[in-house]
């Protein structure tokens, strides 16, 4: 590896396919760790992959590979590529795919078989790995293309939708390689759409949306970044139609919704919430809450529970995707 570059960048790129434009002036660099991809469908995603990959070449900027181009020969030796779709022989047992991935690479016959070997231990597929591709199952299948991206044990592995058709105990397991491949040095860029699973392995994250980047860092790091963004929070309190009357007059509070007062009659015993259950969507929740405390500080409230509900990956990325602001306030069941 070529010392003193990241081991990925893009520099404003830019991909068209005829008249779509499916990336818009990318810039972003990754040293390592393990960063979850996320968007949603359409926004550019398995083209950031491919280009990533040397799979495909911008139509404008640059993607560099440890200061190589990412098309590079030299490049690839550096990059495990997983993709999201199929693209077998599907003739040959999962044993003789690998094998042949692997010589690929530059290995001997005697360093294939071997790191065929390893390989599909890692992975739990010795037992099926004289079986036809053709007879896996769709969880099998992702399993060999994991491990024809890490036959080679390179520095960066982009996987793309590499939980897909995995059972639960699958999805485990993999969690765990994950995280033994990031301890042992590895860099991995993971697209899912599995986000319970990229919170397990990462809270950084790079977003796309309409071909750009949206944002990048940890979700804390946008959080902050995204004062304007909002949140919904659950108060439980024993007087919630007087503590609506106050928080609706603050500017941080968008919208407010008392669950019981919209449906008294129908409202389930199994629900979440309570009678007295109000959900608050707020912007700047630092001022919020420190209004908040002081108004509690003040009044005989007994606020019983106090919880934001969508602090995750899944809402700031229906945030930064959908751009759903409230333009007006709005009380539902008051």
């Amino acid at each position: 590896m070529a010392p003193d570059f990241p081991l990925l960048r893009f520099e404003e790129v830019s991909k068209w396919y005829g008249p779509v434009l499916a990336l818009n002036q990318v810039c972003w660099e990754f040293s390592g760790g393990i960063v979850g991809l996320v968007g949603a469908n359409g926004a550019g995603k398995s083209t950031f992959l491919r280009l990533a990959a040397g799979q495909i070449r911008p139509t404008l900027g640059s993607v560099t590979v440890a200061g190589r181009e990412a098309w590079d020969w030299r490049s690839r030796r550096l990059i495990g590529y997983c993709p999201a779709a199929d693209a077998f022989f599907y003739d040959l047992t999962g044993r003789e795919f690998v094998y042949v991935m692997a010589r690929l690479c530059g290995f001997s016959a005697r360093q294939a078989h071997k790191a065929t070997a390893a390989v599909l231990e890692r992975l739990h597929m010795t037992t099926f790995a004289h079986r036809p591709i053709y007879g896996y199952s769709r969880g099998m299948r992702q399993k060999v293309k994991l491990a024809q991206a890490l036959v080679h044990q390179p520095p960066l592995l982009i996987l793309d939708e590499p939980l897909a058709g995995i059972d639960p105990l699958g999805r485990h397991e993999l969690i765990q390689l994950f995280r033994e491949l990031h301890q042992q040095g590895h860099a991995l860029l993971i697209s899912s759409h599995e986000l319970e699973a990229l919170e397990q392995l990462t809270d950084s994250v790079l977003i796309l949306s309409q071909g750009r980047v949206a944002a990048a860092g940890t979700i804390r790091d946008i959080r902050a970044q995204l004062q304007a963004w909002p949140i919904t929070v659950r108060i439980d309190v024993d007087a919630p139609r007087q503590l609506a009357r106050h928080l609706i007059e603050w500017s941080e509070v968008l919208a407010i919704e008392w669950p019981a007062a919209a449906s008294p009659q129908h409202f389930p015993s199994s629900s979440p919430f309570t009678t007295d259950t109000l959900l608050v969507r707020i912007c700047n929740p630092a001022v919020f809450f420190t209004r908040l405390t002081q108004l509690l500080a003040q009044g005989h409230w007994n606020v019983r529970h106090l919880e934001p509900l969508d602090e995750s990956a899944h809402a700031l990325l229906g945030y930064l995707i959908s751009g759903d602001m409230f333009s007006s306030k709005m009380v539902n069941g008051l």
